[in-house]
Order: C-alpha cells, then sequence, then structure tokens
C-alpha cells in the first residue's frame, strides 16, 4: 500500500466516521421539550414524533454510509478496478468509449446497489411518518427519467472532458473548465422549461388574491416575475417547499401545492419575497460563480495527478489513463472537498440570513416569515436544535432558531 492508498483510504474512513459523530451529537441534541418559540406549533406528540424522525433517519444514514464504504472498499481491494479497466480496454475502443464504459459501469453499480436504500426510504421511513405520497409507479418512473438523464447530458459532458485530457495537450483542463461552465449555465437556462417539466406538473397560479399579492409585492420590490407556478409536490411527500429558478426571462417561482394549501397569503409572499431575495442580492450568481470557480481549481490539480503512476498503482491499475484518474482524484480529493463543501455552506448560511432579511425589511415585518418558517419546521418533523459541529459540516441553513432570532431582533431592538 503506497502513500496514496494510504490518504485515500484515511480520507474515506474519516469522512464516514465525521459523518457519523456529527450526525449522532445532532440527534442527541435534540431538546427534549419545545422549544419556547414554538409552543403552539409543535404539540407533544408531534414533537416526540420529530424527535423519533430525526433518530431514525440518523441511523439510516450511519447504516447506508457504512454500506457505501465497506463495498468501495472492497472492490478496491479485491482488484475491482484493476478488473474492470481490463474489461473496458477489452473493448478493443477508443479511449473516449473506454473511459464511458469504465465509469458508466460504475455509475450503474452504484444506483443499482443504492435501489434498496432508496426504496426503504421512500416506502419505509418516509410512510411511517406520513409524507410519503409517491406511488410505485412514480418511483419508476422517476428512477428511468433520471438514468437517461444522466446517461444523456452526463455522458455527453464525460466525454468530452475526456476527449479534452486525451487530445487538448497541456491546457485540457483550461479547455475542459470552459466546456463545464458552459455546460452548467446552459442546464440553469433550459432546467426550468425542459427538464424540471419532466417530473413534476408546473401549473400557473390562478389569479385571486395569492396571485395578486404575490405580484403586486413582485412590483414594489422592482423584480419582474416570469411566473407563478404550483408545483404538484404532494405527487411525492406531503412535505411543503418553495424555489426560485431560470434566468432573464425565464425566472419563475416554484409554490409547492402543499405549501398553497396550508399556508396564509401573508405568509405566502414572505416565502416568495425571501426566494426574490436570493436573486435580489445575488446570492444565485455568487453561488455559481464559486461552483464554477471550484471546477475550475479541482480541473487544473487533476491535470497535475492523471501523470501520477503512485495513483493507478494505489488501486492495483498497472497503466494510466484519463477516465482511471478521474475517478480516484476523485477519492483522493475527498478531504480537500470537505474543506470546501464547508466553505460553500458558510457562505450559503449567510446568504439565508441576508435572505431572510430582504424579505423581512421589503413586506415590511419579519412576524410572517417567522409564522412560515415555524410551520416548516411543524409540518417537516425538523430538528430544532442540531448540534453546532452538524450544522458546520452539513446545513446549508441556518437553525431555524437563528432565523427566528434573526428576524426578531430587529423588532426587539
Amino acid at each position: 500500500m503506497n502513500t496514496f492508498a494510504i490518504v485515500i483510504l484515511v480520507a474515506l474512513v474519516g469522512e464516514y466516521l465525521l459523518g457519523a459523530v456529527s450526525g449522532l451529537l445532532s440527534a442527541r441534541s435534540f431538546s427534549p421539550a419545545v422549544p419556547a418559540e414554538f409552543a403552539g406549533v409543535f404539540d407533544d406528540e408531534k414533537y416526540a414524533r420529530a424527535r423519533r424522525y430525526t433518530a431514525t433517519r440518523t441511523r439510516f444514514g450511519l447504516l447506508r454510509g457504512a454500506f457505501d464504504l465497506a463495498v468501495v472498499l472492497a472492490f478496491w481491494f479485491a482488484g475491482g478496478f484493476a478488473w474492470l479497466d481490463a474489461w473496458a480496454r477489452g473493448l478493443g475502443q477508443g479511449p473516449v468509449v473506454t473511459g464511458l464504459a469504465f465509469i458508466g459501469v460504475i455509475a450503474l453499480a452504484s444506483t443499482v446497489l443504492g435501489l434498496p436504500f432508496r426504496a426503504w426510504s421512500t416506502f419505509v421511513i418516509e410512510a411511517r411518518y406520513g409524507f410519503n405520497r409517491t406511488t410505485a409507479g412514480t418511483f419508476v418512473a422517476d428512477l428511468l427519467k433520471g438514468t437517461v438523464l444522466t446517461v444523456v447530458l452526463g455522458g455527453l459532458l464525460l466525454a468530452v472532458i475526456l476527449a479534452f485530457f486525451e487530445w487538448a495537450g497541456p491546457l485540457a483542463w483550461l479547455w475542459c473548465w470552459m466546456a463545464a461552465t458552459a455546460f452548467v449555465l446552459a442546464v440553469q437556462f433550459i432546467a426550468p422549461t425542459w427538464i424540471m417539466p419532466l417530473f413534476n406538473t408546473f401549473t400557473p397560479l390562478d389569479g385571486g388574491e395569492l396571485h395578486d399579492a404575490i405580484l403586486a409585492y413582485a412590483r414594489s420590490a422592482k423584480f419582474p416575475l416570469g411566473g407563478i407556478f404550483v408545483v404538484d409536490g404532494s405527487r411525492r411527500s406531503s412535505k411543503a417547499n418553495a424555489f426560485f429558478t431560470g434566468f432573464g426571462k425565464h425566472k419563475r417561482i416554484g409554490l409547492f401545492d402543499t405549501l398553497v394549501d396550508k399556508y396564509t397569503v401573508p405568509e405566502l409572499v414572505a416565502v416568495v419575497a425571501h426566494e426574490i431575495g436570493h436573486y435580489k442580492k445575488r446570492h444565485v450568481w455568487l453561488q455559481m460563480a464559486l461552483s464554477i470557480g471550484h471546477l475550475g481549481a479541482m480541473l487544473w490539480v487533476l491535470s497535475l495527478f492523471l501523470g501520477q503512476e503512485g495513483l493507478f498503482a494505489a488501486f492495483y491499475v498497472a497503466e494510466p489513463s484519463v477516465y482511471a484518474g478521474l475517478l480516484f482524484f476523485s477519492l483522493l480529493f475527498t478531504p480537500v472537498e470537505l474543506v470546501l463543501s464547508v466553505l460553500m455552506q458558510v457562505f450559503s448560511r449567510r446568504h439565508e440570513f441576508e435572505a431572510d432579511r430582504f424579505a423581512a425589511e421589503t413586506t415590511g415585518s419579519g412576524a410572517p416569515l417567522v409564522s412560515a418558517l415555524k410551520k416548516l419546521s411543524a409540518d417537516n418533523l425538523s430538528n430544532l436544535t442540531p448540534h453546532p459541529v452538524d450544522v458546520f459540516l452539513h446545513y446549508s441553513h441556518p437553525p431555524v432558531l437563528r432565523r427566528i432570532d434573526a428576524l426578531q431582533r430587529p423588532a426587539a431592538g
């Protein structure tokens, strides 16, 4: 076992242990009593159910993570990567097709092995706690559509990256970065009108009190809204959500029907204001710029390691290749990726606070958003008191109690 192998092994095991410890800390930090701010929102029975839900999801996550880690290590040390590389080369195709076959088999195996966990999560855990509304037909349809999109779009991007690294010379990473950036931007533009409707029905919000209130707010915030749509989220789950997507004339706000059915007009306007706040504060563009910058840095570092024979020897692969190097480097990059992920989460949590503040300022009060956040937490059986370590490592949104405190602080002052 060489240095590369030791670093990767420590990184994989360390990442699992870190996630396990942080998850267990969060589950154990679940306050035994309903926080005062949620009196009247959580009754004792629902709060006890939220504690059980958090504990169940935590145990499930530990099991899933342990299984994934065990499969990777078993395949690795049994010489699976070397066998798969020999099989792909034996097809007698060029480096791009060989690479697509190599990575495609791994992606397919990962999907198949993950299916029992995905099904158990949906049809057992989510159903047990009253969330699941997914039918077997919808589950299979989602799986097939997702697989086709991954093969078509992901396969196309992967083929371009493999081709550039094979034939574009020392600046291959730069060409790959440019191609990947164009791909990401293109997907952002086509997703609202071509991809997302494959999975959900987007129905324009009918005229009425809510429609008029949202349009009036959008005008007051000087936000040209391309459309307000009700999304049939209830086909899959009773959980509520809202999102902003698209750019230019394709901007649209999506409100889950589960949200529209349960929340008041002021609460829904506040939720929309929060989503518009992300756009007005340029969070969407900043997050995209950070992601693209991260991608470029990763591709550049990758280019430095593709010629390292020790990286391939760590996986018992005798002959270096771009496609195997992509996979092996992704494992080597695990600790760096963890650090970058934590930094991205820090930015994301800050953006959530800013969007909350924008909503409170532009609607005239933070009270409707506070009310909506409380209802969302109760409806989704959220952990109101996650451990700070888990928040730091994994939370893209601040804990709801901190968001409520920030929204109420100006009024208290």
